[in-house]
């Protein structure tokens, strides 16, 4: 943001301005939390402008988080910083993309929100002194990702932006052009001269026809996987992604297929929807899995503390990488918006990337494990498994553990085959009583 000369777009589903973005060298008077930053940029610069657009119904949390307010009234004063909620949505649905953008030249896409709890290393350290809310009280270890974009895959995003703020009611704004020097100067670039295709969801409406590009995605992403599928989600409990999944599992010669999830959902509902559809789902794969080659992972410390997995990921092979908001449940397929990011080695000039995409899903599983990279990517190779490579590696500490599917009431197993808390779409938050429940299109005909 400090290299931002006229525009800043903020999209998110949530935004605490209380939170510390630390200090730079770049700018040491630069206030440390981001709202009070905010200001600060436009402030120094009579040319910025910053929009920040947000969920309209995840913004209620702002009314319980003391100081967010005066920066809010501060921000809704200032003739430079634009703010809107975004009720653009069905009943029931939100608005989950996290996306920057900043002069249309550089932009992030991915799953973490400018909020509270994210802060945490690689490292998932016990106790870590930095892992704190703005109120001082600890939370717990957390993993997330996210990418930084620069060029045509940038300026795409920022047109992305564009069309949602005005669409949730915001003037037209034009794109900003000829900025050149955008990529942040200490951050080193994993791939250079590639092409980026971008994924969206977003709920059919009166006036809005449905996306479902990450459905998409999903399913033939495995459907053309060779080998190997390691995935990283919050949730897993969408139907049409198990399917797919089964469909391969049955195959003399299908992939593996490995999955990271947290220990449980976080909220008081997303327990009972979510972690009860992921035991159904999960048992009803292993039975079509006779080849074995399916796992769901958890990641620990090295104390052993479970640390909450919020990325989104999916590295098939050494072909695809993904990176975005979506999770692998019903309502990110069609219910709410979300925009993903992926380098296809089979895209024209993309055909260099294998290797480094191979090393990002090694450098993912050697930070779960606890080892470093070499020592994963040194017992694949002679394994040429991923869960053999776990399976051999996982010990105590920090580490992966295998998933373990919980003895479910029968009210919870209703709601999970019933799908009433993860809806598919607009109109469909009961869709799963009248026609079969969770599993209707795995039942053989």
């Amino acid at each position: 943001m400090l290299k931002a000369r006229r525009r800043i777009m903020l999209i998110g589903w949530d935004f605490d301005a209380r939170i510390n973005l630390g200090e730079s060298s770049e700018a040491p008077d630069a206030p440390a939390k981001v709202g009070e930053f905010i200001l600060w940029l436009v402030n120094r610069n009579p040319e910025l402008e910053v929009y920040l657009l947000r969920w309209d119904m995840g913004a209620l949390k702002t009314l319980f988080r003391g100081s967010t307010v005066l920066t809010m009234l501060k921000w809704m004063r200032h003739p430079r910083i634009h703010t809107k909620l975004d009720a653009k949505h069905p009943p029931a649905a939100s608005h989950h993309q996290k996306i920057v953008v900043i002069d249309d030249c550089f932009a992030f896409c991915g799953g973490i929100d400018m909020t509270g709890d994210r802060w945490d290393t690689r490292q998932h350290i016990d106790n870590d002194p930095g892992r704190h809310r703005p109120n001082g009280t600890p939370y717990k270890p957390w993993h997330d990702a996210t990418t930084a974009l620069t060029g045509p895959v940038a300026a795409a995003l920022g047109e992305h932006a564009r069309a949602r703020w005005e669409r949730a009611g915001g003037p037209p704004l034009a794109p900003i052009t000829g900025a050149n020097d955008c990529w942040p100067d200490d951050l080193v670039k994993d791939f250079e001269h590639v092409a980026v295709a971008i994924a969206r969801s977003s709920p059919e409406m009166a006036d809005c026809a449905p996306v479902t590009e990450i459905e998409r995605l999903y399913l033939d992403q495995i459907a053309r996987a060779k080998r190997m599928i390691y995935a990283e989600s919050q949730y897993f409990a969408s139907r049409r992604i198990a399917e797919a999944i089964a469909k391969r599992l049955e195959e003399e010669d299908g992939p593996e297929i490995v999955l990271i999830n947290p220990v449980s959902a976080q909220g008081w509902l997303e327990p009972v929807a979510m972690d009860t559809a992921r035991a159904r789902l999960y048992e009803s794969l292993r039975g079509r899995d006779k080849h074995r080659r399916f796992r769901i992972y958890h990641a620990y410390t090295a104390g052993g503390e479970a640390i909450y997995v919020h990325a989104k990921i999916m590295i098939v092979d050494d072909r695809t990488l993904r990176v975005g908001s979506s999770n692998m449940n019903n309502r990110s397929l069609r219910l709410d918006t979300e925009c993903d990011v992926t380098i296809d080695a089979a895209q024209p000039g993309n055909e260099q990337v294998g290797p480094t995409i191979l090393a990002i899903r090694d450098g993912l599983l050697a930070e779960h494990l606890g080892l470093p990279r070499d020592e994963v990517t040194a017992h694949l190779a002679g394994s040429q498994s991923l869960i053999a490579t776990i399976e051999a590696l996982r010990g105590e500490g920090k580490t992966l553990r295998p998933y373990e599917p919980p003895e479910l009431s029968d009210m919870k197993a209703w709601l999970a085959d019933n799908e009433v808390l993860d809806a598919e779409g607009p109109g469909q938050m009961f869709e799963g009583i009248g026609k079969g429940g969770l599993f209707r299109r795995l039942r053989p005909a």
